[in-house]
């Protein structure tokens, strides 16, 4: 198959049919989010039991997607902004906070956002690995997202006068890739901690990067 089946066009049921197509297409992700976050995972999956979970035909399926591929990357990119938004929240809801304590609402925000649905945290930094090059490409961009994010805050922490300055792009992508490890073996139960903790660690774990030991900074 080389392409989408063309959708139907015109109301019915008293909605248009982009209306129509969104609905179909959420329900899809709903569905994927169950069976490739929980039981049978995305490779167990098949296009008919996708399709069935949804309640819609194969054929709905094929006029919204044409692989299994393209709703795990849809899935993937819409909890990453599940994650995205409510960081971005808590980003503006910080500003006038010193440096701890604004990392630490950031960060609790990101991860009650990311744990509050074990399916999230499986789609994020389980399903999506090794599937192919094009998702490891997506996977990886948008990891950089977050590190351009880390990056930012460092910015502004440093132009306030609460961080040393240099380039702290290498110091981002590692802190992602703990941020992202610490959160999977939490989840799964390698880590006898609570959420809370897990959080005041990883805020340590930055603050120790934008304020190493040594002299007291001296100001904006």
């Amino acid at each position: 198959m080389t392409g989408r089946l063309k959708a139907p066009t015109g109301r019915y049921g008293g909605k248009s049919a982009e209306e129509r197509q969104a609905e179909r297409r959420r329900r899809f992700l709903d569905a994927a989010l169950q069976l490739f976050g929980d039981s049978p995972g995305y490779r167990g999956t098949t296009v008919a039991a996708l399709s069935e979970a949804a309640g819609l035909s194969t054929r709905q399926f094929y006029e919204e997607f044409r692989t299994l591929e393209d709703v795990l990357a849809a899935l993937h990119l819409q909890v990453n902004a599940w994650a995205e938004e409510a960081v971005l929240t808590a980003v503006a809801g910080a500003e006038s906070l010193p440096l701890a304590e604004r990392a630490t609402k950031i960060f609790r925000a990101y991860a009650a956002n990311v744990t509050s649905d074990p399916r999230r945290i499986r789609i994020t930094f389980v399903e999506i690995i090794g599937v192919s090059s094009r998702l490891e490409e997506q996977r990886l961009a948008r990891r950089a997202r977050w590190v351009d994010l880390v990056c930012a805050e460092a910015a502004s922490a440093v132009t306030r006068g609460e961080a040393v300055p240099r380039d702290y792009r290498l110091a981002a992508t590692a802190f992602i890739g703990s941020v992202n490890g610490l959160l999977h073996d939490w989840s799964a139960g390698w880590v006898d901690a609570t959420l809370d903790e897990v959080v005041d660690e990883l805020v340590r774990l930055l603050l120790g990067i934008l304020q190493p030991p040594g002299p007291p900074l001296a100001g904006p």
